[in-house]
């Protein structure tokens, strides 16, 4: 009854739906050979390689030649842009279509008069190289679009104006491309026919570590510093050592079942299957005549296996028969297999299997299950891509989105406004004058950051002064008052008496005097009032926009008077720092005379008080 129920599967819905395909006991049961692969019951696999029969010549299998190296297939779509685009001149652009969603899309034109046109979907890249000879007339962005793909339907491109753009495509494009593979090794034995068997298995037979060392070198896992594969190399969880191989520039980790750490008690071995379930591509090595079905392991992700039996009873070396299944959604993957598929162990059969087994990795992403997931990542990294080509090009043009803008509402400056906020005077961002010399005007009202006093005077308007534009220097204002105005360094505080006009305009009337201090008794009221700071730094760069001139602090007690005996400003005769060389020391008309003002310095408190 046992061998019944293995025997006969039980009925489907339909009769379409049953294929009737022999169970591997059933196979076993019969006299021998056996094939190395049997279909599952209810198919869904398909096979190539099913002669292994040497006919005439046992000693002379045939062997892929030397010369013709097999290829590998791969995404060649993903190398164009670093090909034909990278550190060339080119454009790109983006959009955004109402059916086939986030676009971008570069384009060169070469030497040849040949248009290079790259054009980025969520489904796939195109790609075409149209010769300007066959248009009519030169097309613009939309219309090189439509000759890539015809279902384009946007009414413009937007121009990427970001630099650094370049990086940001490259890494789309090449997302799918990677150089680490890791592949899963099943051994085998004569008689296992079931998961739990073929994952319980510890020893190793001579000719199947035979066979690991056409697969790669044995290394060990503790420290080491290649493509691990998902195994620990630092705390030794998952074997002390396994199989490793560099080919053609990329490097191969396997998950050899039997290398992988066994647990007692466990009949899934939960431990090994992790690994080995989880790759897409696994090699079944069998020592002896037992088939292998596809189904004989519950995988989500594995689809395709490359089987190597051993040949026995050879005397002309170790010879392997090889059969390659894969799911029926999974597209044919090269090297074909020769007829019959027998190959003599050398390093021309260790570079078949590895082409063969990264092949049909890239060949498994095709099919339905991986191109959905692939797909879904790839609209997902596109409209990354074209969110962030967008934001920077705005950026650039000092378009920010309005989430970013600050506070007051207004976009966050860019790089054209920082730049047009030096050329036009009176903006925001402009007020204090610029380095090539342009300034603006402001009233009186308004406080300008380091004040200078204008070479010439201004008549007041309104009967409040105006400050002057001066080119190269910040706008100032003057304060009416026999003491003149405050001015601020670039390195610290200085306090400097004027004559009550300006510096080369005519004297202040009594009014404008009295109208700040009544008398100079008052005005020494207020200055013990007032304290200054003691220290008095100049600035140290004449040149400077914002310098000023030098002081020496008065002493208590000490006048300056001219040989005339009238009291005279310490920068009567003192050159202005900003006048060019050779400038006359501007003199004053001669003043009437005025009492004479002792200024005593006191020791200012912790904290100095501006009035």
């Amino acid at each position: 009854m046992a061998q019944q129920r293995h025997a006969v599967p039980p009925p489907l819905k339909t009769e379409e739906d049953y294929i009737p395909y022999p169970s591997v006991h059933e196979v076993l049961g019969r006299e021998g050979p056996f094939p190395l692969i049997l279909l599952p019951q209810f198919g869904g696999y398909w096979i190539e390689g099913t002669n292994h029969q040497l006919s005439g010549a046992p000693e002379s299998p045939p062997t892929p030649a030397p010369s013709a190296r097999a290829k590998l297939e791969g995404n060649h779509t993903a190398k164009i842009y670093r090909k034909h685009f990278l550190g060339k001149e080119h454009f790109n652009y983006y959009s955004l279509d109402p059916a086939l969603g986030h676009l971008v899309f570069s384009l060169k034109y070469d030497e040849q008069e040949h248009l290079h046109l790259l054009l980025r979907t969520r489904a796939r890249t195109l790609h075409d190289v149209v010769p300007i000879s066959c248009l009519a007339e030169f097309p613009n962005v939309v219309q090189m679009a439509k000759l890539v793909c015809e279902d384009v339907n946007v009414d413009r491109f937007y121009p990427v104006l970001y630099p650094k753009a370049s990086r940001l495509i490259l890494a789309f494009d090449e997302h799918v491309l990677s150089n680490h593979f890791k592949f899963g090794v099943i051994y085998q034995k004569l008689g296992q026919t079931s998961e739990e068997e073929l994952f319980g298995t510890t020893e190793e037979s001579a000719a199947f570590t035979e066979f690991l060392e056409v697969l790669g070198q044995r290394v060990q896992l503790r420290d080491f510093k290649g493509f691990r594969g998902g195994l620990d190399v630092t705390h030794g969880q998952t074997g002390s050592e396994s199989i490793y191989c560099h080919f053609r520039d990329k490097e191969i980790m396997f998950h050899v079942s039997t290398k992988l750490p066994y647990t007692e008690g466990d009949a899934q071995q939960l431990q090994r299957k992790r690994h080995i379930g989880n790759d897409i591509v696994a090699v079944v090595f069998q020592d002896e005549n037992t088939p292998f079905v596809p189904d004989m392991i519950a995988s989500n992700f594995l689809h395709a296996f490359v089987v190597v039996q051993l040949e026995q009873g050879s005397d002309q070396g170790t010879l392997y028969k090889v059969s390659v299944t894969a799911r029926d959604d999974v597209p044919f993957f090269g090297p074909p297999l020769p007829d019959p598929a027998v190959f003599r162990k050398g390093p021309e059969f260790q570079e078949f299997l590895l082409t063969k087994l990264i092949n049909a990795e890239y060949a498994c992403y095709k099919a339905e299950k991986f191109a959905k997931l692939e797909e879904r990542t790839r609209a997902a990294l596109l409209e990354t891509l074209h969110e962030e080509l967008q934001a920077r090009s705005q950026a650039m043009l000092g378009l920010g989105p309005e989430d970013e803008r600050p506070d007051n509402g207004a976009a966050a400056p860019g790089f054209f406004e920082s730049f047009k906020s030096l050329l036009v005077p009176g903006s925001r961002r402009g007020r204090r004058g610029s380095a090539i010399g342009l300034g603006s005007v402001e009233e009186v009202g308004t406080a300008p950051p380091l004040p200078v006093p204008p070479p010439h005077p201004r008549p007041p308007v309104n009967g409040a002064p105006q400050a002057l534009l001066v080119p190269g220097k910040s706008p100032s204002r003057r304060r009416p008052g026999p003491l003149g105005s405050r001015r601020s360094s670039a390195i610290g505080i200085e306090s400097i008496q004027e004559a009550p006009a300006g510096r080369d305009g005519p004297a202040a009337t009594p009014e404008g005097a009295g109208s700040a201090h009544s008398s100079p008794e008052s005005q020494r009221h207020q200055d013990r009032e007032k304290p200054e700071p003691p220290d008095f730094s100049r600035s140290s760069s004449s040149g400077s926009s914002f310098g000023s001139a030098p002081e020496e602090p008065s002493e208590p007690g000490r006048e300056n008077r001219s040989p005339s005996g009238t009291h005279r400003d310490a920068f009567t005769d003192t050159p202005w720092p900003d006048d060019p060389p050779g400038t006359p020391t501007g003199r004053r008309p001669p003043e009437s005379p005025c009492p004479e003002i002792k200024i005593q310095l006191e020791r200012p408190p912790p904290h100095p008080v501006r009035l």
